[in-house]
């Protein structure tokens, strides 16, 4: 069984806390989207983010899962449709939001991969902060095909 110290622990909970605020924000995201391709993005996030939620509880109950395997496909996006031209201003909101916490997110495992002893959680938490830039690369993407990234 995994022993951890009282800073690992206080990390664990700090990234809990954070992946909890990432799986909650994208499901009210999906709920105020106006695209279509947008609202079925920031579900499939929130449903990874859930999940990297019960990976840090694992490793805070002892346990080392095994990282699931590869990252997301990555999906294609067409611009949205014109009509959804009025909320267009507020999607390019929800994106701009759900990109800055996903930069947080990362920058917040990067410090915790230096902090813990074993290897094995290092990995799993690179692993994580892997999957959370992949999050903010289709952002990023489909902001672009919708000249929202400017």
């Amino acid at each position: 069984m995994l022993q951890l110290t009282q800073k690992e622990t206080d990390l664990l909970k700090d990234m809990k806390d954070q992946e909890r605020l990432c799986a909650d924000k994208y499901t009210r995201h999906a709920q105020c989207a106006c695209d279509p391709q947008l609202k079925n993005l920031f579900s499939q996030i929130a449903t990874v983010e859930n999940e990297h939620w019960n990976t840090l509880d694992q490793i805070c109950r002892g346990t080392v899962p095994v990282p699931s395997g590869g990252g997301a496909t990555e999906p294609k996006f067409t611009a949205a449709d014109p009509s959804c031209c009025p909320a267009q201003c507020d999607d390019k909101y929800l994106c701009s939001d759900a990109l800055a916490t996903e930069k947080h997110a990362s920058h917040l495992y990067d410090t915790c991969i230096f902090e813990f002893a074993d290897a094995n959680v290092r990995s799993l938490l690179n692993h994580i902060q892997k999957e959370e830039q992949e999050h903010g690369k289709m952002i990023y993407d489909y902001m672009a095909v919708n000249c929202m990234y400017c």
